[in-house]
C-alpha cells in the first residue's frame, strides 16, 4: 500500500515536472531549428531552378550576350563549345552539378570566374547593407517608440507621415535628392564611390583585406581612411536605410501601442512606474518578437534596394555588377549573383528564426 501511495507523490514532484518541461522545451527547440535549417536548401534549390529556366526563355546566354557582335558561324561555334546546343534538361543537370561543386562558371562578357566576382564585390554589398541596417534601426526604433508614446498627438501624426514617405519614396529618387542637396548643393559629402583614391590604394595594400572598408581601416589603424570611408558611406546608407526605417517605425509603433494597453502595464502605472520605463522596458521588450521577425524579411528588401542604391552612387558591389551584367545580358554572371543573394536571405531568415525562438518559446510550436 505504501508504494501505491508514493507513486502519485513522485508523479506530482515539482522538480520532476520542471525537468520534464525543460526536456520537452529543449527537444521542441531542437526540432524547430532543425526544420528551419533544412528549409534553407529547398528554398535555394527552387530559386536557382527558377532563375535558370527564366534566363533561358529568351534563348541561350551566348546569343543573348554576343548576338550581333559575332558572325553566325562564330556564334554557332561558341554555342557548341559552351554546350548550349544540348537539351535544356541536360544543361540544367550539369549546372546543378557545377553549383554543388562550387563552380558557378565564367562570365561571358569579361571571362572572369563567377566566384571571383562574388568574392570581389560581395563585401561591398554587405558593407552597404550593414550601414543601411544601422541607419534603419537608429531611426526606426526610437521614433517608433516616440510615436507610440504620443499616440494620436501631433508628434505621432508627423512621424507616421514621415514613415510613409520613407517607405514610398523610390530609393534611387531619394539617392538623387540626397546627392543634389548634400553633395552638389552644400558640398558636405561625396556623391560617388566607396572611398577616395588614396584611401582605396591604402586599404588595397593591406594584408588579407576583408573588402569591408571601415573594418579594414580599423584593422590598419588608418583613421584618415576611416573618416573618408565614413563620409562616402553616409548618403548611400541613408538613402537605403530610410526605406527600411519607415517599416520599422510603423511596426514598433503598432506593437508597442498594443502592449501599452496590457494589464501588467496598467498595473505598473498604478504602482507609480514612470512612463519612460513602461515604454522602454514593459512595452518594448514584449513587442520585440514581431519586430525581429520582420527585420529578417527586410534583409531581402535591403538587398533589392542595394541594386538601385549602388547604381545611383556608383558603389561597386554586387548590385552594381548585377545591373551591369543584366545590361550586357550575361546570364551566367546573373545566375551566380542571384543565387548568392538567395543564400544570404535564406541564412539571415534562419538566424532571425533562431533569435525569435530563443526570445519566445511560443514560436517553436
Amino acid at each position: 500500500m505504501s508504494s501505491l501511495i508514493e507513486l502519485p507523490e513522485a508523479a506530482d514532484d515539482p522538480t520532476a515536472t520542471a525537468a520534464r518541461s525543460r526536456t520537452k522545451a529543449g527537444g521542441s527547440l531542437g526540432r524547430y531549428l532543425l526544420v528551419r535549417f533544412l528549409l534553407i536548401f529547398p528554398t535555394i534549390f527552387i530559386l536557382v531552378t527558377l532563375v535558370f529556366f527564366l534566363m533561358r526563355i529568351t534563348g541561350d546566354p551566348i546569343t543573348a550576350a554576343m548576338g550581333g557582335r559575332l558572325t553566325p558561324d562564330q556564334l554557332a561555334q561558341r554555342i557548341h563549345e559552351a554546350g548550349y546546343d544540348r537539351p535544356l534538361l541536360v544543361q540544367y543537370l550539369e549546372y546543378l552539378g557545377q553549383v554543388f561543386s562550387g563552380n558557378f562558371g565564367r562570365t561571358l562578357t569579361d571571362n572572369r570566374a563567377v566566384t571571383e566576382v562574388l568574392l570581389t564585390y560581395g563585401a561591398a554589398t554587405l558593407e552597404l547593407a550593414l550601414n543601411a541596417l544601422v541607419i534603419a534601426l537608429l531611426v526606426g526604433i526610437p521614433f517608433g517608440l516616440l510615436a507610440a508614446r504620443f499616440r494620436d498627438k501631433w508628434p505621432d501624426a508627423v512621424l507616421r507621415v514621415a514613415a510613409i514617405l520613407f517607405y514610398a519614396t523610390p530609393v534611387f529618387f531619394a539617392g538623387l535628392l540626397l546627392k543634389l542637396v548634400f553633395g552638389v548643393g552644400l558640398g558636405w559629402l561625396p556623391i560617388a564611390g566607396r572611398a577616395g583614391i588614396d584611401s582605396e590604394l591604402a586599404l588595397a595594400n593591406l594584408g588579407a583585406p576583408t573588402g569591408i572598408y571601415w573594418l579594414d581601416a580599423i584593422r590598419s589603424g588608418n583613421w584618415e581612411a576611416l573618416g573618408d570611408v565614413a563620409r562616402h558611406a553616409v548618403l548611400p546608407a541613408v538613402a537605403l536605410g530610410l526605406l527600411t526605417a519607415g517599416v520599422f517605425l510603423r511596426l514598433v509603433r503598432t506593437n508597442v501601442i498594443g502592449t501599452l494597453g496590457r494589464e501588467y502595464v496598467e498595473a505598473g502605472r498604478s504602482r507609480g512606474v514612470s512612463e519612460y520605463r513602461l515604454l522602454t522596458h514593459h512595452s518594448f521588450k514584449p513587442a520585440l518578437i514581431p519586430i525581429i521577425t520582420v527585420m529578417g524579411l527586410q534583409i531581402a528588401l535591403l538587398l533589392g534596394g542595394a541594386v538601385l542604391t549602388e547604381s545611383t552612387f556608383e558603389w561597386k558591389g554586387l548590385g552594381f555588377m548585377l545591373a551591369q551584367y543584366l545590361t550586357a545580358r550575361d546570364f551566367v554572371a546573373v545566375q551566380g549573383i542571384v543565387m548568392l543573394l538567395a543564400v544570404i536571405v535564406a541564412v539571415t531568415n534562419f538566424i532571425v528564426d533562431v533569435i525569435a525562438a530563443l526570445l519566445d518559446p511560443r514560436v517553436r510550436y
